[in-house]
């Protein structure tokens, strides 16, 4: 609220890169803003003139005098305090609701738009001697979305045999990497309240992707982002144990409405998924290192997993209410024969931090006074799409899939032979 009070001008412009309608926003913020200080400043000019009165009176009182005229203008002040006191309070109300509204500025270096900025390409794509196969043909029985859909509906399978294996290869791998680069492992909650999802700028705005609980009042988290942002609600940091790192691993929802009949087949896109990821509390000086560390520890795990890849700077209309600036790592996938997302990481300045009351306080923030932090946000495996991109690109001629090296210490298989029903599998 302060910097659109100090710089209507500059807010308006930023905004207008993500969206020119959301200048209207800021109009009706300064207006709303206006009236609320306006009738705060009232109720407290008449509630003085209230105190005044009041000890007036207090003092005829005690020379026995009735006072009448001070007794009518006490009562005059006391219906005019409540007046402005309830107008405050209602365009209080209204200016919480419109600010609630308002997405990140965007960072300048946010790609423009309409489309995303290619960074760059890495790795060789794969030149298949035989028709690429999707990864439910390669992993025959052991991705069972029928009895998946069948259990909980579409969008729901189950992971059997090697694949469980690979899966929890690629999560404790991941984690130990993570802990090398000062990422402290945690297993969150998954139900969250209101609160964790307003301060993280998931609401109001992704409200047709999120899982509710009506009746406890309680929401399952489509990532672990969430939890781990409000693991400091409401606290103040020392700024000299800045930077705060930690990497979270949890099951993660999402209703994925608006993508009937888009990536219905198998587990790239599906309600219930796991995912490791990083996050990230900072000075606010030291953000945008941060967001190129982190983006730069998801391409050391895609290296490692020897997985063909390029990185984009997503264009500003397509940020998230939250994201300055947002970087996707997306993998080839050979039997689609183009490049799709598997990691992303967002920085998210003070946006987060701000919404959900997190300060700093030390020597790197100025003395005695207290600062908002910075956080940050980056998938480091998203586990379904992931096993994806494993099978597809690791695919050999017999339907066995060659694995990663680094994942065998872990439990992973070298080599998933040919899966029972691989090679019959249908399209669909």
């Amino acid at each position: 609220l302060k910097l659109i009070r100090d710089d209507p001008d500059g807010v308006r412009a930023a905004l207008a890169r993500r969206d020119p309608g959301l200048t209207e926003i800021v109009d009706q913020i300064l207006q709303t803003d206006e009236a609320w200080r306006a009738a705060t400043t009232s109720a407290e000019a008449l509630r003085a003139e209230q105190k005044t009165r009041s000890e007036a009176f207090g003092a005829a009182k005690a020379r026995g005098e009735d006072a009448p005229d001070l007794r009518a203008e006490m009562q005059q002040l006391s219906a005019q305090v409540k007046q402005f006191a309830e107008q405050a309070e209602q365009a209080k109300a209204e200016l919480d609701a419109l600010l609630a509204r308002l997405p990140n500025l965007p960072d300048p270096s946010a790609a423009p738009g309409p489309k995303d900025e290619l960074v760059r390409e890495v790795g060789a794509v794969s030149k298949l001697d035989f028709p690429a196969r999707d990864h439910l043909e390669l992993a025959g029985e052991l991705i069972d979305t029928e009895r998946g859909a069948r259990l909980s509906g579409a969008r729901f399978a189950y992971l059997k045999g090697d694949l469980v294996m690979l899966e929890l290869a690629l999560v404790r791998w991941a984690l130990e990497k993570l802990s090398r680069h000062g990422f402290q492992a945690v297993i969150p909650p998954v139900l969250v309240r209101e609160r964790a999802l307003y301060g993280t700028g998931f609401l109001p705005d992704t409200e047709q992707q999120i899982y509710s609980l009506g009746e406890d009042e309680l929401y399952l988290v489509g990532t672990s982002e969430v939890a781990l942002a409000s693991l400091h609600d409401g606290e103040i940091l020392d700024a000299q144990e800045l930077p705060l790192r930690y990497a979270g691993f949890s099951p993660c929802f999402r209703r994925e409405a608006g993508a009937a009949g888009k990536d219905t087949r198998g587990i790239f896109r599906v309600h219930q998924f796991d995912k490791v990821e990083m996050f990230s509390f900072v000075a606010p000086k030291d953000s945008t290192d941060e967001h190129e560390r982190i983006l730069a520890i998801e391409e050391e795990i895609l290296g490692d997993l020897e997985l063909p890849y390029r990185v984009v700077n997503i264009a500003v209309g397509d940020l998230g209410n939250s994201a300055a600036k947002k970087y996707d790592c997306e993998a080839w996938l050979p039997s689609q024969g183009r490049y799709r997302e598997l990691t992303s990481c967002s920085n998210t300045t003070d946006y987060q931090a701000r919404r959900l009351n997190i300060r700093m306080r030390g020597e790197r923030s100025g003395g005695g006074r207290t600062h908002t932090p910075h956080t940050l946000n980056g998938t480091a495996v998203a586990v379904g799409r992931t096993i994806v991109a494993l099978l597809e690109n690791g695919q050999q001629a017999d339907t066995s899939v060659q694995l990663p090296e680094c994942l065998t210490p872990y439990g992973a298989p070298p080599l998933l032979p040919p899966a029972p029903g691989a090679q019959d599998r249908p399209q669909d």
